[in-house]
């Protein structure tokens, strides 16, 4: 039986896009405080009864975590103009290798605005 398992965590950092246009207030240093899902997927251990422990999951998010806190995103390599899409895209390749099972990635930047990364 394929089971999802999830884990939420927020951080605060700062950006700005350098693709916007001068003027636009995206393009103007800001923040936002974010909130990121890490979605597991796949079949329940029969002896343990789990997908993974939640505390090994909290263990590998937490340096990924770590890194995005209170930073200015544009200074992290592979993050030099950090849409929410592509930063979602690179917590996904983050957590990747440590997490075989990971499905998705979903990040708002806002309480209404975010988006889904995954791999086909």
């Amino acid at each position: 039986m394929a089971t999802r398992l999830i884990r939420k965590f927020d951080f605060h950092a700062a950006h700005h896009l350098p693709a916007f246009p001068e003027g636009h207030a995206c393009r103007r240093v800001h923040g936002h405080t974010y909130a990121c899902e890490v979605v597991l997927e796949g079949d329940i251990d029969p002896a343990t009864g789990l997908l993974m422990e939640f505390d090994a999951l909290k263990r590998v998010i937490a340096p990924v975590e770590a890194r995005l806190d209170h930073a200015m995103l544009n200074e992290i390599e592979g993050l030099e103009n950090p849409t929410t899409e592509l930063l979602a895209r690179w917590v996904y390749q983050q957590l990747k290798p440590g997490l075989p099972a990971l499905q998705m990635v979903r990040l708002f930047e806002t309480p209404r605005n975010g988006v889904e990364y995954t791999e086909a």
